[in-house]
């Protein structure tokens, strides 16, 4: 019996479970050859990119009605250390206790997080890089009308314009009018967009920009550019340049790195933590170890590399399955080949605006674009449940189209 075992329950974790049982069984293994273990901190596969939504906790999926139906076993359990030489993984369990776990292959699929700032204050700060602290901002803005009445009661200082930041202010708009609007308070509402660069989106690109800020005046939007956070209360927020903002409500997005974990392996990696891999995901130099998903930087089209993002954890998840499989089964491996680079930035009230190529060439704004958004966060993201057959039908699909 040879184990695949797959740290992490996120898109990339779980598709590369479901590919391994794929390709093990296109080959004909009945289960006596292969045995696949995934191994995650939670009992859900959460749909992180939902997570700036409204009632983030219910945006997750159950890992066993991904995974059991196909035969996965799964371990609930944080991984605390990797010994490629060895070919171990150490794991404290849910109660406590301590697990070692071999593997002949492994694939590293924990993801990206935040990178947390440190100013003064900075305890009082909101995220939405995980599903508890989603919910606990969630929570946060519910019971702002219970709050002492205030200048700031019903402002939010988002600090990142990037993908996320953008996401998460144009959806406050909505959000906050909402509560505020039961309470008679909308006029009160004012959400400020804060950012180091003089210009929103910057890692954008000048396509989509004149869409974005066409979005963030009709939402009225403030904009504080070329400055960040220097300190912050639960009362009010202070700028880089002095400026006090009152504000009950300051969520962070600035910033992502690759999963700790990515340092027990001894490849190199890039600015962002993220492991290089080669065109069949294996980590450069490191035998019997793959990365997917946010923790892997790997070829993409136009001598590109990928970006850590669902559109390309999904399919490098895939591919990674197929590969430690097919290497364990002695069949052949498959290049990972991503579908054509694309966008589709959710601008809130204000619709959404889509974009092709690593340019970023707009191609559809406004309720067409959201409906797409709509789409793909609400449908295409998700996996199958409770049907093996339909299960490892999607696994076998490599494109995202």
């Amino acid at each position: 019996m040879k184990d695949v075992l797959i740290i992490g329950g996120g898109f990339a974790g779980v598709w590369s479970a479901a590919g391994a049982v794929r390709a093990a069984r296109e080959a004909g293994d009945s289960g006596d050859e292969l045995r696949v273990t995934l191994v995650s901190g939670g009992d859900d596969l959460v749909i992180r990119p939902r997570l700036y939504e409204d009632a983030p906790e219910g945006m997750r999926v159950a890992l066993d009605r991904v995974l059991g139906p196909i035969g996965v076993r799964r371990i609930t359990a944080t991984v605390t250390g990797i010994d490629t030489e060895a070919h171990t993984v150490r794991a404290v369990g849910r109660g406590g206790e301590e697990l070692d776990l071999a593997y002949d292959k492994l694939v590293l699929a924990t993801g990206s997080q935040l990178v947390r700032p440190d100013f003064p204050g900075s305890q009082e700060v909101f995220d939405v890089d995980t599903l508890s602290t989603a919910a606990a901002l969630d929570n946060h803005l519910r019971r702002l009308p219970e709050r002492a009445s205030s200048r700031g009661q019903y402002t939010a200082v988002v600090v990142g314009s990037g993908f996320t930041g953008l996401e998460t202010a144009t959806a406050l708009c909505e959000r906050l009018h909402a509560i505020a609007g039961r309470h008679g308070a909308t006029e009160d509402v004012r959400v400020v967009l804060v950012d180091r660069a003089d210009v929103v989106g910057p890692e954008l690109g000048q396509g989509p920009r004149p869409t974005i800020d066409d979005a963030i005046d009709e939402l009225k939007i403030q904009r504080r550019l070329g400055r960040t956070v220097a300190s912050a209360t639960r009362q009010d927020v202070t700028l880089s340049d002095g400026e006090v903002i009152p504000a009950a409500t300051v969520v962070w997005t600035a910033g992502m790195t690759a999963s700790p974990l990515t340092a027990q392996i001894p490849g190199e990696r890039d600015r962002l933590g993220r492991l290089t891999v080669d065109a069949h995901l294996r980590v450069v130099g490191v035998p019997d170890v793959y990365a997917a998903g946010d923790t892997a930087l790997a070829p993409a089209e136009d001598g590109r590399s990928t970006t850590q993002s669902c559109q390309h954890a999904l399919p490098m998840g895939k591919f990674a399955g197929h590969n430690v499989a097919a290497d364990l089964l002695g069949n052949t491996p498959l290049p990972f080949s991503p579908d054509p680079y694309v966008t589709c930035l959710d601008l809130g009230p204000a619709g959404a605006v889509y974009t092709e190529g690593w340019e970023r060439t707009v191609v559809l704004t406004g309720p067409e674009a959201k409906t797409l958004k709509r789409n793909i966060n609400a449908i295409w993201i998700y996996p199958p449940t409770d049907d093996p057959e339909q299960i490892l039908a999607q696994a076998g699909r490599f494109t995202n189209g």
